[in-house]
């Protein structure tokens, strides 16, 4: 599927563009932390005489590895952003602005798509209880002491802490 959008010919108004993300999305990048989806995109454009402003607005499911087992695992992703466009040759340091050279026609909106759906991803994705690869949960156990319940070492937590962390841990 083509992610590129020529906006050079696209009359001063608004302009809808529908994508489907699929597993071959994720593939076809390197290094990517989803290992698959089935996302649908609506991406809106508004073209004004001097800039673009573009609103993702993306609904579907990803496959991760799980933080507990390394099994895959899916993940509900529900995206709502808006990324201004702007022609210049500057770079920009805000996130949600992107510049465009003046020699530039095109917009390829297939790293912004994936930057937003990783940006979107939960701090720690794992299966529901009880769903997990038990077979992986036993050897984490035999190896590192891993609780399964909780997912966190056996060792007193204390042991591991910064004194200074400890005696102010003390104070409450």
């Amino acid at each position: 599927m083509d992610y590129i959008i020529s906006f050079e010919k696209l009359k001063v108004g608004n302009h809808l563009f529908k994508f489907e993300i699929t597993t071959s999305f994720f593939e076809k990048l390197t290094y990517s932390i989803i290992q698959g989806g089935d996302i649908k995109v609506d991406f809106f454009l508004e073209k004004k005489e001097t800039m673009m402003i573009g609103r993702f607005e993306m609904a579907g499911t990803v496959q991760r590895s799980c933080d507990r087992c390394n099994e895959s695992v899916d993940v509900f992703l529900q995206v709502s952003q808006q990324v201004i466009f702007k022609f210049g040759n500057e770079i920009s340091d805000d996130e949600n602005l992107i510049m465009i050279p003046h020699s530039d026609f095109t917009i390829d909106v297939s790293l912004i798509i994936y930057e937003l759906l990783t940006v979107a991803l939960p701090a720690r994705s794992i299966h529901e209880e009880g769903a997990c690869n038990e077979e992986m949960l036993d050897l984490l156990d035999d190896y590192v002491g891993f609780d399964d319940d909780l997912g966190e070492s056996e060792e007193n937590e204390d042991d591991n802490i910064d004194p200074r962390w400890l005696a102010l841990k003390k104070l409450k």
